[in-house]
């Protein structure tokens, strides 16, 4: 009885899952609530506790790249990206994927791709390689990139949980994990994109290419347009609020590595311990946004309006109602679990990181996956500097070409190289992506040990 219970309650947090990711946007936070309300109201198990101070954070970390975004730094980065790309086009398969993992690294975010997108496919054309190559691996690298940047929501998330949860010596800062995260995430894609430089056929041999632009209609609209930042300018306070961000993003990676730099405060059990880093990371985005917004000429009423702004508000919400489902779930059957399931995990630590790709997978979101799967790895053994070691299995929502970024990549390649196959999973991201996320797991599990161990 109590075994079919918990398949009917594991069914349940599961078909919430698909059908938020399938909803897409905030679907996935609202059907996480109605898997909660199911198993608190329907099975009576007791609600665990909503991640509040990881979701604090991530809205720091937003409200402050919002700024940014609103004053108009990131198109100063973004003109930068290019100029670099455009300088040297014969090698867009490898600065391409670079590009654009630098971008997310540096922001946070991977939407960042979509402005670079179609002016890599523009370069590809124009250099008469075939731009599935760049395309491809440029859209997995920016979200590669989120494993390795200092104010990414799966960054900041597993840093915030490790600090709630794991042992003393254990609680891992952002610079420590991105020790290990930064170099695995760019061996990944570095891999990834030397693969990807002989993939397919060259678009001169390529007879559906060649069948494509047959029609002088279509070799027009393949050839023609493009797509460019460099004709436009950004106004000096868009260059002082960029410099602010990463001036703030310094900061905080010191802070996290030098805890005797934070204020200490006594603790309950009579001793003194340095200010936490979630609330430090909140406090430095919050007063980075604000001079940001006092001395970048930022409308206040156009912030909410950003693409950062948006898009981080969605993640926010799905990290709070998948992961508070999943800690009730999780959490009810945590002492089965640990008779059941302790032993093997701590034993092959792999099966920790393959749950995580497939979780990712299901919520397409690194963030609401790692938020959900960390605390139930911690609580069931598995050595946290494991689960560092492969944050990287956190990305796995390209195994089915739906993300949004995979869906630009197809859609403003004009060539049509880059694709989804009649099968659906025979696409063009499904390779690059497995390519990265085993390399980085591959290099980023011992580089934990070595580092961190």
């Amino acid at each position: 009885m109590e075994i079919a219970l918990l398949i009917a309650q594991l069914a349940v947090v599961l078909a919430c899952l698909l059908l938020g990711a399938h909803r897409g946007g905030m679907g996935l936070g609202l059907l996480g609530g109605v898997g909660l309300l199911i198993l608190v109201f329907v099975f009576r198990l007791p609600p665990g506790e909503p991640p509040i101070q990881v979701m604090l954070t991530i809205l720091a970390v937003i409200g402050c790249a919002s700024v940014l975004q609103t004053a108009g730094g990131l198109d100063v980065l973004m003109r930068v990206a290019e100029r670099i790309l455009r300088k040297h086009p014969q090698h867009i398969t490898i600065l391409g994927p670079l590009t654009t993992w630098t971008l997310t690294v540096l922001c946070g975010t991977g939407h960042v791709v979509y402005t670079m997108l179609p002016i890599i496919a523009d370069i590809s054309l124009k250099k008469n390689i075939r731009p599935e190559r760049p395309m491809a691996i440029s859209s997995v690298a920016a979200q590669m990139g989120i494993t390795a940047s200092p104010v990414s929501v799966a960054v900041v998330s597993m840093a915030s949980i490790l600090a709630e949860r794991a042992g003393v010596g254990q609680a891992f800062t952002i610079p420590q994990i991105l020790m290990v995260s930064l170099p695995a995430s760019l061996c990944g894609v570095l891999v990834a994109a030397l693969w990807s430089i002989r993939r397919g056929k060259d678009l001169d041999d390529d007879p559906v290419f060649q069948a494509r632009i047959a029609d002088p209609k279509m070799r027009e609209y393949v050839y023609s347009g493009g797509s460019t930042l460099l004709d436009s300018t950004s106004s000096k306070e868009a260059y002082r609020a960029t410099r602010i961000f990463f001036t703030a993003i310094a900061v905080v990676v010191l802070l996290g590595a030098f805890e005797g730099l934070r204020p200490s405060f006594p603790t309950e059990a009579g001793g003194m311990a340095p200010l936490s880093m979630n609330l430090t990371i909140q406090i430095l985005m919050l007063v980075a946004g604000a001079i940001i917004l006092m001395t970048c000429k930022v409308k206040t009423a156009d912030i909410p309006n950003s693409g950062v702004f948006k898009a981080g508000m969605v993640a926010i919400f799905a990290v709070f109602g998948v992961a508070w489902m999943s800690e009730t779930f999780f959490g009810a059957h945590l002492e089965d679990l640990e008779a059941g399931l302790a032993g093997v995990v701590a034993q092959a630590p792999w099966m920790y990181a393959l749950v995580l790709f497939l979780v990712s997978k299901l919520v397409n979101s690194q963030a609401a996956a790692i938020t959900a799967i960390v605390p139930v790895g911690l609580a069931l053994g598995v050595d946290p500097v494991a689960i560092v070691g492969f944050i990287g299995a956190g990305y796995g929502y390209f195994i089915l070409p739906t993300y949004p970024s995979d869906l630009a990549a197809i859609g403003f390649d004009r060539s049509g190289t880059t694709h989804i196959g009649k099968f659906v999973i025979n696409h063009s991201f499904l390779v690059p992506g497995l390519i990265c996320v085993a390399v980085s797991c591959l290099v980023g599990y011992p580089l934990a040990q070595l580092l961190l161990g």
